[in-house]
């Protein structure tokens, strides 16, 4: 989580690149309330690279969640999720 914010200060004079938001993909548990924890602490990194308000570092999208646990990563501050298998049913093989 540190390094976040000092790539993000890295990242920030160089051109042709713009930092946007964060993603993650919680640990797979059956419980979904298992991932609470991950999507707080990227929630966190996400308000504070927005308070640094860097240059070509403006944070719009905190992706969290996907089908098993969007609830959650919505209730953490998800403002994108990924609810594939939720939409299109499980996978083929």
């Amino acid at each position: 989580p540190e390094e976040t914010l000092s790539l993000a200060e890295t990242i920030s004079p160089l051109p042709g690149l713009r930092v946007q938001g964060l993603m993650t993909i919680g640990r797979f548990e059956p419980e979904p309330e298992a991932a609470r924890k991950e999507f707080r602490q990227l929630a966190g990194i996400f308000r504070k690279l927005a308070e640094l308000d860097l240059p070509s570092v403006k944070m719009r999208w905190l992706s969290m969640g996907m089908t098993h646990d969007f609830e959650v990563a919505i209730e953490e501050g998800a403002n994108l999720v990924r609810i594939g298998r939720g939409i299109f049913g499980p996978r083929s093989e």
